[in-house]
């Protein structure tokens, strides 16, 4: 299995760490990246906090010096996209015509961000948060820039708008649910960060709907809510989440829906076919059992190393414990754990302190936990919810008891 040939879709974190990994395994094959974007592979969370804000530069971000990758015998096609897949002929093809053969292929494509599909969503001046291009292209109109509105409470909205109200932007900010981070977080969590975003200066509304956009010259002007407020904006940013890049697979056969899925090596149900990263949906112990897409950096290299494992004869292993993080403003959050599901709450500190965290669990067992300037939290925390702890309310919320001590 070692000589086969490997191909890889997807240039980022997932395709990236695949492909050292497979070199570290000794993996003897030729290893091909195809990457839809022009740059070599860059990590992706500071798009919306450090180079946003203009404090981190380019090749900062980049994973690893242009030259590791020829050192490593890893060959890139960048700025094509995989339009079709052969899985009989162990076949590629690209946007440009091109084709390419494998042995084995990884999928680790991600998928873009989703964008508005309301009436005036194609106008200048709407941005998405994902690539460096994106940021590079808000970047430039910044500068002019005199009202912005974001559209979505999510991680990246709220980083976004701490980023431009640090930087002096009139900031709105719109999500459709009752409360920011909804999807994610409880909510203790999500009434501090409202607090937080509001002190800072965010007109934050909540449990409004976009129905369209409105433009001058094919610039945006104004967001229109479903009541018929109109909101001015000559800049817009929408955090509505990502759309799984799958279309060619689920094409080709392979089940899935929201993703594609995978099995415990990350095979899909195509023969010699991996998928890996954000678009891979798996069933996870963390979330009950349920099939989940996760997306963060942490479970992509788990996968990326599960993958090199099994293609190189070792011992594939399994994903560890699912970990996040976001900044916003002086805020720090470290999020260990999937909260799916959970039918208790403990706060564990004074969110007035601007240290405390939260904790998730369901029948009385830990499985998550959200530690807002909490890094020993976050740490020790790791234990009880890899174990399933038990632990009684009443210590997890006693600050003077450390996490690792409840753990028997």
């Amino acid at each position: 299995m070692q000589s086969r040939d490997v191909v890889i879709v997807g240039a980022g974190h997932a395709g990236a760490q695949l492909a050292l990994a497979l070199r570290q395994q000794q993996f003897a094959g030729t290893i091909t990246l195809i990457g839809e974007e022009a740059d070599l592979p860059y990590e992706r969370p500071p798009l919306s906090k450090d180079y946003l804000a203009g404090d981190k530069a380019f090749d900062r971000l980049l994973l690893r010096p242009a030259g590791l990758w020829a050192e490593r015998g890893v060959a890139f096609q960048l700025g094509r996209r995989v339009v079709s897949i052969d899985p009989a002929r162990h076949l590629v093809t690209t946007d440009d015509g091109a084709e390419q053969l494998y042995g084995t292929l990884v999928w680790a494509a991600g998928g873009p961000a989703r964008r508005l599909t309301c009436p005036g969503g194609d106008l200048a001046g709407i941005h998405t948060i994902r690539t460096r291009s994106d940021v590079d292209r808000l970047r430039a109109e910044l500068p002019d820039v005199q009202r912005v509105v974001v559209i979505g409470g999510g991680y990246i909205g709220l980083e976004a708008a701490a980023v431009l109200r640090k930087a002096g932007k009139p900031v709105t900010l719109l999500e459709a649910q009752d409360r920011v981070l909804a999807r994610v977080a409880g909510e203790p969590l999500s009434h501090f960060y409202a607090q937080e975003h509001r002190a800072q200066g965010v007109d934050l509304r909540l449990g409004v709907s976009v129905s369209g956009l409105s433009g001058q010259g094919g610039r945006v002007a104004a967001v229109t809510l479903a009541d018929g407020t109109l909101v001015p904006a000559d800049l817009v940013i929408a955090g509505i989440g990502i759309v799984p890049a799958v279309a060619p697979l689920l094409a080709a056969g392979a089940a899935g829906g929201n993703g594609v899925d995978v099995d415990a090596q990350c095979r899909t149900s195509l023969p010699d076919i991996y998928a890996i990263g954000d678009c891979a949906a798996q069933v996870s112990a963390y979330a009950a059992g349920a099939r989940v897409r996760i997306e963060s950096v942490q479970n992509a290299m788990d996968q990326a190393a599960i993958v090199a494992r099994h293609l190189t004869g070792g011992e594939a292993g399994v994903p560890g414990v699912p970990t996040f993080w976001s900044n916003q403003y002086d805020l720090r959050l470290q999020t260990v754990g999937l909260s799916i599901g959970h039918d208790q709450t403990v706060l564990r500190g004074d969110p007035a302190s601007r240290s405390f965290a939260v904790v998730y669990l369901r029948d009385g067992r830990v499985i998550a936990l959200d530690c807002v300037n909490a890094a020993r939290d976050f740490m020790q925390g790791k234990a009880l919810v890899a174990a399933g702890a038990r632990v009684p309310a009443e210590q997890l919320a006693d600050v003077t008891i450390a996490l690792k001590d409840v753990l028997v």
